[in-house]
């Protein structure tokens, strides 16, 4: 008799433990949320029906996390399969300023950064330059171009390798090519906030604006700091130094983001770079203040 009666009850009990369906409204609007792509429109939908009908939360959270996890892996097959010219994303930068009439002054900054990550591989290729010319006398004119390729081992663990092209009389130096590798750590990885963390040996090669050349070994560290505190300005932080016997080089730039319209964005920059032993007649540290509109592509 007993065993009768588990066996009839026993449909009800599964009822009552299976979680509750999502209404068919909240559904819809939770669909609808996870086909824009958007995880912050996903997470607002998913807090007011989880509000509305808490006997669904359980089922919410599933249907989230199906979301997710086909989604990763979508995205996870699209790096595989893209092609070498596939997946690069960048900006252009450009600033400046004119003056006529009791000065006549020129000033020109630009830059444009690229960048392509895949599952395994992430590649970084920066150009930049510095111009200013007062009175017809040129007062800054500085060049750089930089190529970094990561292969990523892990989810925070990188090598990394380094190649670096300068130029700037005004710091003493005409040419000075740098190359590096060694081992890099994304020691916080974050939507909102990341820092990058790289330290290897490294080989520099510099020819000076008093005639003289220098090759030496080094010792090189960086950091790339970014921080999203709202959303549409964000705080980035990078620097670099190449520690050797002779005329080391520390620099450091601080710079904030403001989105305009679209892709475009406003960029106030601060630059210093530091030489340990620049020629006679030059000064050791170099500032520079920008501000510049930004086109994200």
């Amino acid at each position: 008799m007993h065993l009768r009666l588990a066996l009839l009850a026993a449909p009800l009990l599964l009822a009552n433990t299976a979680p509750a369906p999502i209404p068919q409204p909240m559904k819809a609007m939770l669909d609808a949320a996870m086909a824009s792509g958007s995880e912050a429109e996903v997470e607002t939908v998913a807090k007011y029906a989880r509000a509305a009908a808490p006997e669904a939360a359980p089922a919410i959270a599933a249907s989230i996390d199906a979301w997710r996890k086909d989604r990763a892996a979508k995205r996870e097959l699209a790096l595989r399969e893209a092609g070498p010219f596939e997946l690069w994303h960048g900006r252009a930068e450009l600033g400046g300023y004119m003056t006529t009439g009791n000065t006549q002054d020129i000033g020109l900054s630009g830059a444009i950064d690229l960048s392509r990550e895949t599952v395994r591989w992430r590649h970084k290729l920066h150009l930049a330059t510095d111009y200013k010319k007062s009175a017809g006398v040129v007062s800054r004119e500085h060049y750089l171009a930089s190529y970094e390729p990561n292969f990523k081992f892990s989810p925070r663990g990188y090598v990394y390798g380094a190649a670096q092209y300068e130029s700037d009389r005004f710091l003493g130096y005409t040419d000075r090519y740098s190359t590096s590798v060694g081992a890099g750590y994304s020691a916080i990885k974050q939507p909102a906030v990341s820092l990058d963390l790289e330290v290897g040996p490294a080989y520099r090669d510099t020819a000076f604006t008093d005639g003289t050349k220098e090759s030496s070994v080094a010792a090189r560290g960086s950091l790339d700091f970014g921080w999203k505190l709202t959303k549409t300005i964000s705080l980035s932080q990078a620097a670099s130094a190449y520690m050797q016997h002779y005329n080391s080089t520390v620099s450091s730039t601080t710079a904030v983001n403001a989105k305009l319209i679209g892709p475009l964005a406003a960029k106030f920059t601060y630059a210093v770079q530091y030489e340990s032993m620049p020629p006679v007649g030059r000064v050791g540290t170099d500032t520079t203040s920008r501000a510049s509109l930004v086109y994200s592509f």
